[in-house]
């Protein structure tokens, strides 16, 4: 091994106990006392501040956080199908269309990329309210305006580098414009389909803000339901049942991630360099 090579890796190493040290603390404290926790948040669980199971025991009674699950997975799911769906459609499209106004509209989805979400979220409250917008269904069409910036611009990229022969070929062949998309062009945008899909997962199913304006205390998702449960009166809050929650909350995204991760690196390099 070359010494850049070395020095790289022992960087990457560093990186990587930074990055994975708030996780480790909190995973720590998730078996600590209350006031353990807020005395001494780094210190390692001993004989006397060790709680156990009891943090998770407290956190998952308290939260309600069945029904919270439950509406964060069907929220995920549902929103990243049509993110996934509509965005491939949508890329495919623009991208052969040589009109002014497909030029426009892609640079519009640019555009939305580069806008703050704390311009725009007392408006989308707004108008989402007059919609009828604001329940577990209508937050879909919420979070498919938001994410699809980024999605168009990843699989626009990978649809420059699909021959126009194979549809050309297809078209011959007698497909209609759906036949020669689901037959040809989806299955070939797979790579980059997989990456858009595990990002968006990551970001809706971890979100707090917009379920937090849209949902409200009436259909609370995972992240807002551990935040208003674990919040007592005075603004004391239940450490320990709190890191304990958060601690289930992360779990599974960090699983996902790790058997995922091949795909976003793969589709990532393909919808930036292709074409």
């Amino acid at each position: 091994m070359k010494k850049a090579d070395r020095i790289g890796f022992v960087m990457m190493i560093l990186l990587s106990v930074v990055f994975l040290f708030p996780i480790a603390i909190v995973v720590m404290n998730s078996f600590k006392t209350k006031f353990s926790i807020m005395g001494s948040p780094f210190a390692l669980p001993n004989s006397k501040n060790f709680a156990g199971l009891d943090n998770y025991i407290t956190g998952i009674t308290t939260a309600g956080i069945g029904g919270a699950i439950v509406r964060s997975v069907f929220i995920t799911v549902m929103s990243v199908a049509a993110l996934v769906l509509f965005c491939s459609m949508t890329a495919w499209y623009l991208m052969r269309d040589r009109t002014a106004a497909g030029r426009i509209i892609y640079r519009l989805f640019l555009f939305s990329m580069i806008v703050p979400f704390q311009m725009v979220m007392y408006t989308m409250t707004y108008v989402a309210s007059g919609l009828r917008l604001n329940n577990p269904v209508g937050i879909i069409v919420l979070y498919l305006g938001f994410g699809s910036g980024l999605s168009v611009f990843m699989l626009a990229g990978f649809v420059k580098s699909i021959p126009r022969e194979l549809e050309e070929a297809a078209e011959i062949d007698g497909c209609s414009p759906v036949q020669i998309f689901f037959r040809i062009v989806f299955p070939i945008l797979k790579p980059t389909a997989v990456t858009v899909a595990i990002l968006n997962a990551m970001w809706i199913w971890n979100d707090y803000l917009l379920p937090y304006l849209i949902l409200g205390n009436r259909y609370k998702t995972l992240p807002v339901a551990i935040q208003i449960s674990m919040q007592g009166a005075y603004g004391s809050i239940n450490w320990g049942g709190f890191m304990a929650m958060l601690v289930l909350a992360i779990l599974p995204i960090i699983i996902f991630y790790l058997f995922s991760q091949k795909y976003i690196i793969e589709g990532v390099i393909a919808g930036a360099v292709k074409g």
